[in-house]
């Protein structure tokens, strides 16, 4: 049971670092550039157009 464990353990290691060589790795950067400006690049949720209720100043 001991070498089953083993193995798992080392199986789930390499998996998680194959992850993070491919996440981080050099053909990446474009997609990860693009990834990390998505929130910059949605409207605003709080903001309308329309002047509801108030003056028309």
């Amino acid at each position: 049971m001991a070498m089953v464990n083993a193995v798992v353990t080392i199986l789930a290691m390499a998996t998680f670092l194959g992850i993070c060589w491919w996440a981080f790795s050099r053909g990446r950067r474009q997609a990860n550039q693009e990834a990390a400006l998505l929130p910059f690049a949605l409207p605003d949720e709080g903001r309308n157009d329309k002047n509801l209720g108030g003056s028309n100043e």
